[in-house]
């Protein structure tokens, strides 16, 4: 049977209650690098002088976010995991225009209800 993202559960605990682990299958990850546009450095730039929430990094790092935790289970389908457990998210700067996004955690197969 071949399992699909949308079903995979993804919890940030260690375990899903009600439910037993059979096999952990190991550490999955999905990890994204996305550089800052010029365009939105002027119009972020701009959005400083005024104050509020800079939109366009907000949407940047949505859009990194959703791929990399994407990417995380694709992992784990090809793996045959029924959830990732212990699901983590970790942000870094790579350099003042860059920023890496990465989500990990451990793929298992849960044991028949």
């Amino acid at each position: 049977m071949t399992i699909s993202k949308s079903d995979i559960l993804v919890v940030t605990t260690d375990g899903i209650a009600g439910r037993d682990i059979a096999e952990a299958l190991g550490v999955v990850r999905g990890s994204t690098v996305r550089a800052k546009h010029i365009g939105s450095d002027i119009v972020a730039a701009l959005r400083n002088l005024v104050g509020g929430e800079v939109r366009e990094y907000s949407q940047l790092l949505a859009g990194a976010r959703e791929q990399a935790f994407d990417r995380m289970l694709d992992e784990a389908a090809r793996l045959g995991a029924d959830a990732v457990v212990a699901m983590r998210m970790e942000t870094s700067t790579i350099q003042q225009a860059a920023s890496e996004v990465v989500f990990y955690g451990t793929a298992v197969r849960l044991a028949p209800r």
